[in-house]
């Protein structure tokens, strides 16, 4: 899936569209990447003359990975329905981030019950795991405007 095609399903836009490309697609599993460049808007300022990516946009990449999985394979009415995170746990972060990095994204759905998910995920650059968390979403009704 590119980049447009990845823009049909989150409502996300930039600076905060965290997934740049699905690799693989299946029932209750994603693999999903993420190009850390030096042009980010958050290494401005985290930190200057040494840029990491923020913990933080570690689990939204994640759990943007894992909304793109329940919306092509879980949802049936995605242009009305809407996925929030309800609680992040076990979040790990065991290297740091920096431009140059491709983030590799793997998330699995775990359990689901009615409109309740839990997915693990984990976030990898070179094949060395830099973040890990299990997270529980809802998949509730869009609001009208």
């Amino acid at each position: 899936m590119q980049i447009e095609a990845i823009k049909k399903v989150l409502p996300h836009r930039y600076p905060f569209l965290l997934v740049d490309r699905v690799l693989e697609l299946e029932e209750k599993r994603i693999l999903a990447l993420k190009n850390v460049t030096v042009n980010e808007e958050f290494f401005n300022g985290h930190f200057p003359g040494k840029p990491l990516m923020p913990g933080v946009l570690q689990v939204e990449a994640l759990a943007q990975t894992g909304c793109i999985m329940l919306t092509e394979k879980h949802i049936e009415d995605p242009d009305n329905s809407l996925i929030v995170f309800t609680n992040i746990n076990k979040a790990k972060f065991r290297r740091s981030v920096v431009p140059g990095d491709q983030l590799m994204m793997e998330v699995e759905l775990t359990n689901r019950r009615r409109n309740f998910t839990t997915m693990e995920g984990t976030a990898k650059v070179d094949g060395t795991v830099v973040c890990e968390l299990e997270a529980t979403s809802a998949i509730v009704p869009k609001e009208d405007e």
